[in-house]
């Protein structure tokens, strides 16, 4: 009986395999795919983005299902998924926590990037690959953000919309175009939908696609900062590799566990984050009479918000919060020095990181509170620092003075 369900899998297989490339994409992404053997706990947040994609797009079904995408009847609809669907309050809140876990995740992944130099040649394109998720999921956030039509839903949505009525000539209209009405509404409301549940997010998997691809074609980096293909064996395999699989994926497994532990834990006992994921005036229905006392964007928008609120003039604002996302883009051509890990480079480069760190985190809280003089003076100063980091990078990190790079990787 065996034999015959063997004998029948391997028919099978081979029928697809004649018709689809099943066991080479196999084969070529995972179990000949040969990654560095020294990978360590930052390694897991690549694995966990995928994971928490995949989250979102299967409760964002889900939740369509019960979403009524009308001005009249959005923030019942969310009320009705909430206390009448069953299950359907941990569908809404494992969508609502997934999207900031997806900016954590993803968040410490770019930090991964320039702790170990993942940016720099041969992985430009990997990068800029990368860059364009961030702009993808940034979209998607602000989009479904609206969805709730929640008094900071709504606020949020029309002061962000505003912003581009500072572009000279075509601003006007091209909120006007944006909001599909002369204000937040029912049509804005409609379009974005649309956009969070079918542009955005078909745009977002083919670049997902891409950025696999891309990495699978140079390789992965390590913490060390060396390319292993530079040394393989009598068969071609690289000598400081392994098979992604059985190895790594035993290895993600367990970053999954702990993730799902955390994030479990965080869906049953703490939804709201505290105010950060889950905004207390999103739990009243719009209201275009009534201004909350504090408008601000979900924390994983507030560093970008610090920056233009930091600056008076409203189209400089507009300008700076754009210029602080332009120039992740050019970080590889930025960075002149050909070491690639943190662990060889300079005291330069790590003072800057850490001030970067710093003045990102610092201006997350300046952009979630209410300004006053002295937090908008912080601002003022940590946006200097933060543009600073990336200004002044072609001439500190020519001049850093660098450890000796092994030629293998280590352990």
């Amino acid at each position: 009986m065996e034999e015959k369900c063997s004998r029948g899998c391997s028919q099978l297989l081979n029928w697809v395999d004649a018709r689809f490339p099943l066991t080479k994409l196999w084969r070529e992404h995972l179990a000949e795919y040969y990654a560095p053997k020294n990978f360590n706990i930052w390694y897991f947040f690549g694995s966990l983005a995928l994971l928490v994609l995949v989250n979102q797009l299967l409760t964002g079904l889900w939740l369509t299902m019960h979403y009524k995408p009308s001005a009249v009847d959005a923030f019942a609809s969310v009320e009705y998924i909430m206390r009448d669907v069953p299950m359907g309050w941990i569908l809404r809140y494992m969508h609502s926590t997934g999207a900031s876990a997806f900016f954590i995740v993803i968040y410490l992944h770019m930090f991964r990037a320039m702790l170990y130099g993942s940016y720099k040649k041969p992985r430009e394109l990997l990068w800029l690959v990368g860059m364009l998720l961030y702009l993808c999921l940034m979209a998607e956030a602000f989009f479904g953000y609206l969805l709730p039509w929640g008094q900071m839903s709504f606020w949020g949505a029309k002061v962000i919309t505003s912003l581009f009525e500072a572009i000279p000539f075509v601003g006007g209209g091209l909120v006007e175009w944006l909001r599909g009405d002369f204000t937040v509404s029912d049509a804005t409301l409609n379009r974005f939908f649309a956009l969070h549940v079918i542009g955005v997010p078909l745009v977002f998997v083919g670049l997902v696609a891409i950025h696999i691809m891309a990495l699978h074609e140079v390789g992965s980096n390590n913490p060390d900062g060396v390319e292993i293909k530079d040394y393989k064996d009598e068969t071609g395999k690289p000598r400081d590799g392994i098979p992604f699989h059985p190895y790594y994926t035993v290895k993600d497994t367990l970053g999954v566990a702990i993730f799902l532990l955390v994030f479990c834990g965080i869906i049953f006992f703490w939804p709201d984050g505290g105010g950060y994921f889950l905004e207390a005036p999103n739990f009243q229905p719009a209201d275009p009479l009534v201004t909350p006392e504090h408008i601000a964007p979900v924390w994983y928008f507030t560093p970008f918000y610090a920056i233009l609120r930091a600056i008076p003039d409203k189209l400089l604002g507009v300008m700076a919060m754009g210029g602080a996302i332009a120039f992740l883009f050019v970080l590889p051509w930025l960075d002149r020095n050909p070491v690639k890990s943190i662990r060889y480079r300079g005291w330069q480069y790590k003072v800057a990181l850490s001030l970067f760190v710093i003045s990102f985190l610092v201006l997350g809280y300046l952009g979630a509170n209410v300004p006053t003089p002295a937090r908008t003076l912080a601002a003022q100063f940590f946006s200097v620092v933060y543009f600073a980091f990336f200004i002044l990078m072609p001439f500190y990190t020519k001049w850093e003075k660098t450890k000796p790079v092994p030629e293998r990787v280590t352990h």
